[in-house]
């Protein structure tokens, strides 16, 4: 009996201790006090020194600072079919209604209300309205378009507007740190931040007509639709890029890279625009190719550099100022140009009237001349000049074929019909092209015409063949002319031994 309470005891006792050891554990069923709760480690696991705490407060100043220079521009626009505003919103219905609303961004120049923004965000509007970071909304007026830049300068009626300040995108270096500040997607006042991936970006197909200009700043800082007249602006403040472009997705959203507009081409243009309500750009009146390896080689320039002229445009400046087909242009203004829209950049930024100095490589030599720039004439056609001399030694053959392997090109002689089907007094037509030669690698075709070895006149297929000859181990370079309206290129083509 006595046994019995005993073990009784211990029981009672061993219950009572786990017991209270659940009580003190709480086993999730008791709440600490509000102030007792501690969340989180103690510190950060790591200490920023200064120079990374300076770096983070520079995007963080920019922001505060930038962003009220920075509007919403939302617009109604007469629909045409093609969505004007298609980088900026996706419409389902676009084709159905007499009107459609759109939205982008400007960035604020005067403190009596000018604001630059693209020019795809307003075209066609029959409605502006502008929306500031501090919720005020104004009517804007389009001031000035220009499809070429495709830029555009709105007013709204205000006083004492924050200003941007307009940086140099002459500085600007791959690898710089900027940000993107607009309202994108509807959200407005939104940053981001990334580097310039490239300079000098061009041949995107953004801008249709022959004459655009597309000589972007690439940034991998997120741009989307809405961001279209944004600022990109260095970790100053500066704005160095008006935002107009992304490389979309199918859905049209970012998928890695935004394009802006050079602020130092965008100065100019702006000023125009606000003084006379359109640009009187000057053109120096040549077509400009990029000058590859072949080219180089050709030519006897020592590397790959400047831009070739392809073409004269008839009674335009260059044609008064003793620029010739096949020269190359290796500077502006002493400022070197490696790609033909650096070219149009520069010249894109002035006047009808203003004089340039272009360095130009011909015949082994470097030479300058100085060109006045003219206004673009529209009638104006790019046609060749027929050389009197080539067409009274023009002896014409029907019949005659030849085929270089070593180059991959058959051509053959041309008939009257043929020269006048090309309107030209000379050369030969190239017949079959070799999958995978050097004439393939250089884009040559089946029906484009040779008129030029080494800027001699080809007449037929034997000309064609000693020019060949004679460069062989070297490079020739060949004048072709691509249709009927006498277009032409230059292709500079390595022939082996």
């Amino acid at each position: 009996m006595r046994s019995r309470k005993l073990i009784g005891a211990f029981a009672l006792l061993a219950v009572g201790i786990i017991f209270g050891a659940l009580l003190v554990s709480g086993y999730g069923l008791v709440r600490p006090g509000y102030a007792d709760i501690k969340l989180g480690a103690a510190a950060p696991p790591v200490n920023l020194d200064a120079d990374a705490t300076a770096f983070s407060k520079a995007f963080i100043e920019v922001a505060e600072k930038v962003t009220p220079e920075i509007v919403q521009v939302a617009v109604v626009s007469k629909s045409t079919g093609d969505d004007p505003h298609s980088d900026l919103f996706f419409f389902p219905f676009k084709d159905m209604p007499q009107e459609q609303r759109g939205s982008g961004s400007g960035i604020i120049i005067t403190e009596d209300g000018y604001i630059l923004t693209n020019n795809h965000v307003v075209e066609n509007a029959s409605q502006v309205t502008v929306t500031l970071n501090d919720k005020r909304s104004f009517e804007a007026k389009i001031m000035g378009t220009d499809p070429l830049t495709d830029l555009a300068v709105i007013k709204v009626d205000a006083k004492g507007l924050p200003v941007a300040y307009l940086g140099n995108s002459d500085d600007l270096k791959v690898g710089q740190w900027v940000m993107a500040i607009g309202n994108p997607l509807a959200l407005s006042s939104t940053v981001t931040a990334g580097i310039v991936s490239s300079l000098g970006r061009g041949q995107l197909g953004l801008i249709k007509d022959p004459y655009g200009v597309e000589n972007f700043i690439q940034t991998d800082a997120v741009i989307n639709p809405g961001n279209s007249g944004g600022a990109l602006v260095d970790l100053s403040g500066s704005v160095i890029g008006v935002n107009s472009a992304i490389a979309a997705s199918r859905t049209g959203t970012y998928i890695g890279y935004g394009f802006a507009i050079p602020i130092n081409l965008v100065k100019s243009v702006a000023k125009d625009l606000m003084a006379h309500g359109k640009v009187s750009r000057g053109y120096i009146g040549v077509n400009i190719g990029a000058v590859d390896d072949g080219i180089a080689k050709s030519v006897g320039l020592d590397r790959p550099r400047g831009v070739i002229v392809q073409g004269i445009v008839e009674g335009g400046s260059a044609s008064k100022a003793d620029v010739k087909d096949g020269d190359i242009i290796l500077k502006v203004d002493g400022k070197e140009v490696n790609a033909p829209n650096e070219l149009q950049g520069y010249i894109a930024g002035k006047s009808a009237g203003a004089n340039v100095k272009l360095t130009i490589f011909r015949d082994g030599k470097e030479i300058e001349r100085s060109v006045t720039l003219k206004a673009r004439d529209t009638n104006s056609k790019n046609e060749p000049v027929v050389n009197k001399e080539d067409e009274s030694r023009d002896k014409e053959s029907n019949s005659g074929y030849l085929t270089f392997d070593n180059i991959g090109i058959t051509v053959k002689n041309m008939s009257s019909e043929d020269k006048k089907d090309f309107k030209v007094e000379n050369g030969v037509i190239i017949t079959d092209v070799k999958q995978f030669s050097k004439a393939e690698d250089e884009n040559l075709q089946k029906g484009l015409v040779i008129v030029e070895a080494d800027k001699k006149s080809i007449h037929n297929v034997n000309d064609l063949k000693t020019a060949i000859d004679r460069k062989k181990g070297s490079a020739v370079l060949l004048k072709i002319i691509v249709d009927g309206k006498g277009n032409s290129r230059f292709v500079g083509i390595e022939v082996p031994n």
